[in-house]
């Protein structure tokens, strides 16, 4: 089958990153879900989204980098200790994947995405869009996505100052009387993280000045960390599948 190129010839690679350990809901990223290990949504996702050169899964877990073969993976890295622990940022972990796969394969990529195991709520045209909004931008270095956020540090978001008492996150010159006058703001969601190339090797963070936003509804933007997201988030797949 023949890769979607929107117009544009660009080699593209997915990484999927998943750590073994995890506390707040244990095994997460092979805990089943709806008849499949929770990584396999995503894996399946990126295969039927039919835009990517290579599917990589990263982890520090054998038994992961197994199951993600059996589902579809092209190909696994085995995560070094040192980013895998529960401080390791996930950054790190994308740029070690793809160097790897990159000199694996000894070709380069244009667009790095990452998808992330814990979010598969997303769908294809989330994959699709995400993608042409970035590689058809002339001044985007990279993209993540988001959802319209449920509190605003302009309005009822709050921090405890030095003396023990609340002050809004954030102030304005004309305080805002009514949430739906504070300007507007997202919630990360952890979905997807897309980056040209140059921009992924020239930064070691993810929002810089030059970082788009792709905007996914709310019922697409649960990034499961505890129990009650994976109840949520089986809740709304067997919904989805119901209506479709």
């Amino acid at each position: 089958m023949q890769k979607i190129m929107f117009g544009l010839k660009m080699k593209r690679i997915c990484s999927i990153c998943a750590r073994g350990g995890s506390k707040g809901v244990v095994n997460k990223n092979i805990r089943m879900l709806m008849g499949k290990p929770l990584i396999a949504h995503t894996i399946l996702q990126a295969r039927e989204a039919n835009c990517f050169d290579l599917v990589v899964v990263s982890s520090d877990s054998l038994e992961i980098l197994n199951i993600s073969k059996e589902w579809g993976a092209d190909m696994v890295v085995e995560r070094p200790a040192d980013l895998a622990s529960d401080h390791s940022a996930k950054f790190p972990a994308i740029k070690h994947c793809i160097k790897t796969i990159e000199k694996k394969v000894g070709y380069q990529f244009d667009t790095i995405v990452d998808l992330d195991a814990t979010s598969p709520l997303r769908i294809i045209d989330d994959i699709h869009n995400s993608l042409k909004m970035i590689e058809n931008s002339d001044s985007a270095n990279n993209l993540v996505t988001g959802s319209p956020s449920r509190r605003s540090p302009y309005f009822n978001l709050v921090e405890l100052n030095k003396n023990g008492f609340v002050n809004v996150s954030k102030s304005l010159d004309d305080p805002v009387i009514r949430r739906q006058d504070s300007p507007e703001c997202f919630d990360l969601n952890a979905s997807i993280y897309i980056w040209k190339r140059k921009a992924f090797y020239n930064t070691e963070v993810v929002i810089s000045n030059n970082t788009s936003l792709y905007v996914m509804p709310e019922e697409r933007s649960i990034d499961i960390d505890s129990e009650l997201d994976f109840e949520i988030v089986t809740l709304l797949i067997k919904n989805r599948d119901l209506i479709e």
